[in-house]
């Protein structure tokens, strides 16, 4: 995979994406410098990495306890059955809601492990009573509170 997307960019788009996912405000002026060519040129570079699907947005990163959302949880999600129709009605009802981070269906003890943010352990049972539990297809979930985020959302090594 690394050899094949390599063939599609080069260096300077290299520097671009590295440069850019380093600090997402940097203006076109000085994404320019930093990449060591031309404003024109460097815009016109960008513009295709977001079209070609390269960049797949620029955002800011909030603090999470800044905004009352400090308790993280992971949640191992255990479907009663295997089809792709309660996958997709999983996936669905899942997508719908607001507290949960990252959905990703796995392989081993759970079918997904889901990321949820709450402001603390008494949201979390109020989530879990009113939503989590009556997800389509749910036979088990297992919740683990996050204690110490020790690595988070870093950025890609390429």
């Amino acid at each position: 995979m690394k050899d094949s997307f390599m063939h599609e960019l080069d260096r300077i788009d290299l520097r671009i994406l590295r440069a850019l996912q380093a600090d997402g405000r940097l203006t076109n002026a000085e994404l320019a410098t930093r990449v060591h060519i031309s404003a024109a040129t460097c815009h016109r570079r960008t513009q295709r990495l977001f079209e070609q699907g390269y960049i797949s947005g620029v955002r800011a990163q909030i603090a999470p306890g800044a905004v009352g959302l400090g308790a993280l949880v992971m949640v191992g999600v255990v479907l009663d059955r295997s089809t792709p129709e309660s996958f997709g009605d999983f996936e669905n009802a899942v997508v719908q809601m607001k507290e949960v981070l990252d959905c990703n269906l796995v392989a081993g003890d759970f079918d997904y492990l889901l990321k949820v943010r709450v402001r603390d352990m008494a949201d979390f049972n109020a989530l879990h009573g009113r939503q989590l539990i009556s997800l389509p297809g749910v036979r088990q979930i297992r919740t683990f509170f996050v204690m110490k985020e020790v690595k988070d959302n870093q950025p890609l090594a390429f």
